[in-house]
């Protein structure tokens, strides 16, 4: 027998499988009404989670190991988009990236600050303020989830277009600000000072390891993978190739950047290499099968209970969710709009803009655990979390519409 507490490898493996198994189905379900399949793994994260049947874990060492997993499968996902990106065409249009991050950070935190700091909400707030309640507010608002909508453009045939790549740049750009966000409401809910010096600090390692890696690794990388592919053992190429990724991503923690960024500099380093083909071809099945845990355990957060019209104690909830969620829409696709000197569909950018995911949920979980955000308002933000992540796949699906063009 297990020991109290330990993990039950057999029962997680059976966990595990009702995972894949249920992520798949409702995504082919979901394909098959013309919605992008990472919507059905959504839905099968709701269905597995707490509120309905409760099969996927959140806590203990089975919620923990499935965190990992999970993390893998994003860090995979963004390894392979960052194998599917061009360069190039992604310095093309950095300059527009950087506006529609720009605006889609500055205008969701300003409209949730104001929103929380000024109109009556009449829910729960912390026990540190009105000020630092709105500051947490405004910081929730401004993420960006590139795992679903990089998932969503992938599942469209749509990675190519100019929109995907400003789209992408803009969510890589956003979540270095993102680090910058966190750093200074980490230190808000600790109660230290905030620091310019500290804030600009942390801007500073973030660009840096983006570009250092990316430079050093476009010139290394070649040679050492050319001297890979003479190996003769199997899949020598997939191995090195994701041991590349994740050794890049623990490079990027350690210096005080995000995992994902540096699963993403790996895929812009290998995109360069002779062996480019072979690598995605074979990681692309990898990245599947880890790719919906990543899905499923977003999915697993949403709590159906706060969506309950009937219940006297939800409708404060919802009805501050529901102005949160109006902000964050209106913030992310005013962003689409940032860039007047590139031509581009504006609409598609501004709402592949708009998921949270598993960001906004981060900055939620700080502020609820350091009681800046009492449960009310807690709830609120993860309805607008949840809200956000349901309306970017299929309002991409509908504004892309029918097949990719061709060549594209």
């Amino acid at each position: 027998m297990a020991a109290e507490g330990a993990l039950e490898v057999p029962r997680f493996f059976l966990v595990l499988a009702a995972i894949l198994v249920v992520a798949k189905l409702l995504g082919e379900l979901a394909e098959r009404i013309g919605q992008p399949a990472v919507l059905g793994e959504l839905v099968a994260g709701v269905l597995l989670g707490g509120s309905v049947l409760g099969i996927v874990p959140t806590a203990g060492p089975a919620g923990e190991v499935l965190h990992v997993l999970a993390e893998l499968g994003v860090l995979l996902l963004l390894f392979e988009i960052g194998l599917e990106t061009d360069l190039r065409e992604m310095f093309r249009v950095g300059t527009a990236s950087a506006a529609v991050a720009a605006v889609g950070v500055t205008l969701p935190f300003a409209l949730g600050y104001l929103f929380w700091a000024h109109a009556p909400h009449g829910v729960q707030a912390g026990s540190t303020g009105l000020t630092t309640t709105a500051i947490f507010v405004g910081a929730t608002l401004t993420a960006t989830s590139v795992g679903i909508t990089a998932r969503v453009l992938s599942d469209l045939g749509r990675m190519n277009t100019q929109e995907a790549r400003i789209i992408i740049g803009a969510a890589v750009i956003d979540d270095v600000l993102g680090l910058v966000i966190l750093s200074v409401v980490s230190g808000v809910a600790a109660g230290a000072a905030v620091s310019g010096f500290g804030i600009l600090r942390t801007l500073a390692v973030a660009v840096a390891f983006l570009v250092v890696a990316v430079l050093v690794g476009r010139y290394t990388a070649p040679r050492l993978f050319d001297i890979v592919v003479r190996m003769r053992v199997r899949y020598v190429l997939l191995v090195f190739s994701i041991a590349f990724a994740l050794g890049l991503a623990a490079l990027a923690a350690a210096a005080g950047s995000a995992l994902i960024i540096g699963a993403f500099a790996a895929g812009l380093i290998l995109s360069g290499t002779n062996q480019f083909d072979t690598i995605e071809k074979e990681v692309r099945p990898v990245a599947s099968i880890f790719a919906p845990i990543f899905f499923v355990s977003v999915g697993a957060s949403v709590d159906l209970g706060l969506l309950n019209p009937f219940d006297p104690a939800a409708r404060g909830v919802l009805g501050v969710a529901a102005a949160l969620t109006l902000l964050a829409v209106v913030g992310k696709v005013a962003a689409g709009w940032a860039a007047p000197w590139v031509p581009f569909r504006r609409l598609v950018v501004g709402v592949g803009m708009i998921p949270r995911g598993e960001v906004g949920l981060i900055f939620a979980d700080i502020g609820r655990r350091a009681g800046v955000l009492g449960e009310d308002v807690f709830g609120a933000v993860l309805v607008m979390v949840m809200a956000t992540t349901f309306i970017a796949p299929p309002g991409l699906k509908a504004l892309f519409g029918g097949a990719p063009p061709p060549g594209r």
